[in-house]
């Protein structure tokens, strides 16, 4: 089995994190995406806004539309700060004959150097980098200290092109908070979700 791995804030989940999804499924012909909403994030020091239920209870909705993506709530279950290398190596015991692939923009591979354990990290999963229209090609020379040639090679070939992305949770966030247009930026169930529980600031 080909398994995605996609962690993040989802705060909240939008448009854009299923096309990236949906992208990442197609075209690195993976099996399943798992959406890993985290519990805090090691390199925010401000957290996510909505509660890490209403953040799980949100993907939950928006992922139905599709039978390859699922919800998974380990990083949430385990608390504290979330570490992807943690999560992939529980995924790997849990699922040994899984192939695991983790699901990043260009902005986060550009951060690996921060992340733990970015060798080990890179052992575990391949890193499934998306390139998005419009956007600098991706630098794939962060990775490679921590990977051989042959290792490097097959990163940039699993290279993942999307569409433009424009618009960013912390901007959703925004708009709510200001009464400006965002409904149209997220799902309708998750729009529904946000409204009915004031989240953000709706009202």
């Amino acid at each position: 089995m080909r398994l995605g791995i996609f962690g993040g804030s989802f705060d909240p989940v939008h448009h854009g994190h299923l096309r990236l999804a949906a992208c990442c499924a197609d075209q690195g012909r993976l099996d399943r995406v798992l959406f890993v909403p985290v519990a805090a994030q090691p390199l925010k020091p401000i957290g996510p806004v909505a509660s890490a239920a209403e953040r799980a209870a949100m993907v939950a909705t928006a992922i139905a539309v599709d039978p390859r993506f699922e919800l998974s709530t380990l990083e949430i279950e385990r608390g504290g700060a979330s570490y992807t290398i943690d999560t992939l190596a529980t995924l790997a015991d849990r699922l040994p004959g899984a192939e695991l692939f983790l699901l990043m923009g260009a902005d986060a591979l550009a951060d690996l150097p921060r992340w733990r354990d970015p060798v080990r990290l890179c052992e575990l999963a391949t890193p499934l980098v998306v390139a998005r229209a419009g956007e600098p090609p991706v630098d794939f020379s962060v990775v490679a200290p921590y990977v051989g040639s042959k290792r490097l090679a097959e990163i940039k070939q699993a290279l993942v092109e999307m569409p433009p992305a424009p618009i960013a949770s912390r901007e959703i966030r925004r708009r709510v908070a200001a009464g400006e247009s965002w409904r149209e930026t997220v799902p309708v169930s998750v729009a529904k979700y946000i409204a009915e529980r004031g989240l953000y600031g709706a009202v």
